[in-house]
């Protein structure tokens, strides 16, 4: 990709929290092809973590924003405009906690109070988001929004609980809020389903070494890194793909596709005797 892919376009970054996020990777890339950031977190995560490390390195503002309340989002836009000068050509949406989770709850006794906040900061979010931008006319014409998602959305992995609702209604929110948005200002919105990558969030999961360890086993280009991310967020967010809206786009290395590999067979245990059935017929 050439140097000034993003040259004279700007945008926030929603949840770089530290050097190991993908939002924080995106936000580099996005600079370093010449976009203005802004980066914006909730204020515990922002007090948490190192954005302002970030910020410096990329010459952005940090402005906090709980992202479950439209108040707080619709000031985050108007202080966005103001240095900005205007409207945003792009934003990204790497925001999800489950309470549930941290609370390390089976799957089988949620707390639905709990599952509420996981679908509202996880994914609703999103739609709080896009509205007060599509009511604002805050993105310019052919913008682009990206939610990143994951695979569980479509499969059930036993130990993603229920962020995987949360991801799945991210991926719809994004369809449904891309024709609407298309339709209006031609601005694009779509969902990165990316491998499972060794960020604060993604390794808080139970199991997430078996999760990373078994899809880079099936992938035949291995995980995709959180930088391989960033640059396709990048392109994502340039003029090159002005005509790719609603999709959920899997960027895992092929493992979305794959039934089984040769270095499954070969290398990787699959079952270590704990199975329901002990005699296997062919």
């Amino acid at each position: 990709m050439k140097p000034g892919l993003l040259s004279g376009k700007k945008g926030i970054i929603f949840g770089a929290l530290d050097a190991n996020s993908i939002a924080w990777k995106v936000a580099e890339k996005a600079y370093e092809y010449g976009a203005e950031l802004i980066l914006s977190n909730a204020p515990i995560a922002i007090r948490k973590g190192d954005i302002y490390k970030l910020a410096e390195k990329t010459n952005s503002e940090v402005i906090a924003a709980d992202v479950t309340r439209v108040d707080e989002i619709e000031e985050l836009f108007r202080q966005s405009r103001d240095i900005f000068s205007g409207n945003m050509d792009f934003i990204l949406h790497s925001v999800g906690m489950s309470p549930n989770v941290r609370k390390g709850l089976h799957y089988t006794e949620l707390d639905y109070n709990y599952m509420a906040k996981t679908l509202d900061i996880s994914a609703i979010s999103l739609h709080k988001i896009l509205s007060v931008a599509y009511r604002t006319d805050a993105i310019n014409e052919w913008g682009s929004v990206l939610a990143l998602s994951y695979i569980a959305a479509q499969r059930t992995f036993s130990t993603y609980n229920d962020m995987a609702q949360a991801k799945a209604m991210l991926e719809s929110i994004c369809r449904s809020y891309g024709y609407h948005y298309g339709k209006k200002r031609k601005v694009r919105v779509n969902s990165v389903s990316q491998s499972p990558t060794v960020t604060s969030a993604g390794t808080g999961v139970k199991g997430f070494d078996s999760f990373y360890s078994f899809s880079n086993c099936m992938s035949p280009l291995g995980n995709s890194t959180s930088e391989d991310c960033a640059n396709f967020c990048v392109a994502m967010f340039s003029d090159l793909t002005r005509k790719v809206t609603m999709q959920n786009i899997f960027h895992d290395g092929g493992y979305s596709t794959m039934g089984i590999s040769d270095k499954l067979i070969d290398d990787c245990f699959v079952c270590q005797g704990d199975c329901h059935e002990k005699n296997y017929e062919l």
